[in-house]
């Protein structure tokens, strides 16, 4: 999936959220800290990372991607 952002980032939090993976950012920070998304291949626990484009968060198996606008 690509999640196309018009910023310079997006928080892992808001794009989980805008990526309709979690319900409410309350789940999504829970599900952050506890290790259960990556980014980039790696397990993040920092919910307000900044996800540029190019950047790839993982979830239950699903990989979003942070595509830029041009």
């Amino acid at each position: 999936m690509e999640i196309a952002i018009q910023t310079e980032f997006i928080r892992l939090d808001a794009l989980l959220k805008f990526a309709d993976q979690v319900g409410s950012g309350g789940e999504a920070k829970r599900r952050i800290q506890d290790g259960e998304v990556t980014v980039n291949g790696e397990v993040c626990t920092m919910r307000g990372k900044k996800c540029r484009p190019g950047d790839v968060a993982g979830i239950d198996g699903v990989t979003i991607t942070v595509t830029g606008t041009s």
